[in-house]
């Protein structure tokens, strides 16, 4: 598929700011998916070109989390492979089930992750105690692996307010986990859209690496200044996503309320 030079330029740029989103609070979807489409890309070709910038993306986060320490690979393997499995399922599900009807429920999920950051007591940069252990995060991860796979939006701030919520994490911590698992899921997302043949390699590899540069700032900013301005973030990225899912007048929560 040919694009012009400066709608070529315009979704680099896009990748660069959402791996700056995707590394402090998740949701740099939002940005690349709507300027994917915008630009005249497929649907089916706009979100497997985006799965392979988001998951190189997400990669480069995840090393530079790790090599700082925050990343506990023993503690998350399980969790990660659950991920992972889900993710797979869920690509496997979305090819015999409409996802719109996940639609419905995505906005009041997102709200109440949006209330709980704004009105839950200030997070503590220290982990607390986990209110789940490992085998109850590994099904938390594999249920959010399976959203990923079958519908996608949010994914990276429902892992964060899961790991932060549940698995008694620190902020930072959590985003640095997060990075691990959202991974796993993008990864197992990546493989199917690559086996279709979705995946527009010139472009999708122009996107990675400027989101790689992305998610090395936003990387480098949790790293620098913890979770300040990383919590208000999460809160308005939830209600952007909200706003746009809500904006389509086809939303099945609409048909619901309605009767």
């Amino acid at each position: 598929m040919h694009l012009a030079p400066d709608i070529f330029a315009f979704l680099v740029a896009v990748a660069f700011v959402a791996g700056t989103i995707d590394a402090l609070a998740g949701g740099g979807g939002l940005l690349t998916i709507p300027a994917l489409l915008a630009s005249g890309v497929p649907p089916v070709a706009a979100l497997a070109t985006n799965k392979l910038q988001s998951a190189v993306g997400t990669g480069s986060a995840f090393v530079t989390f790790w090599r700082a320490g925050h990343v506990d690979l023993r503690r998350f393997a399980l969790p990660a492979a659950g991920a992972f499995a889900g993710s797979v399922g869920g690509a496997v599900a979305v090819q015999h089930v409409d996802p719109r009807f996940l639609a419905a429920f995505v906005p009041v999920l997102l709200i109440a992750m949006a209330f709980y950051f704004l009105l839950a007591p200030p997070m503590s940069e220290v982990d607390r105690h986990a209110r789940l252990g490992r085998a109850g995060l590994t099904v938390a991860t594999t249920l959010l692996g399976f959203y990923d796979g079958f519908f996608g939006p949010g994914t990276g701030s429902f892992l964060t307010t899961a790991l932060v919520a549940l698995g008694g994490l620190g902020l930072v911590r959590a985003i640095a986990n997060t990075k691990f698992l959202n991974l796993s899921t993008n990864v197992a997302a990546l493989v199917a859209m690559i086996a279709g043949g979705k995946v527009l390699w010139l472009l999708g590899g122009a996107m990675a690496a400027a989101n790689v540069l992305g998610n090395q700032c936003g990387a480098w900013a949790a790293l620098r200044f913890g979770g300040k301005g990383v919590r208000p973030l999460l809160v308005i990225m939830s209600v952007a996503l909200t706003v746009k899912l809500l904006a389509d007048p086809a939303n099945p929560l609409w048909a619901w309320l309605g009767r």
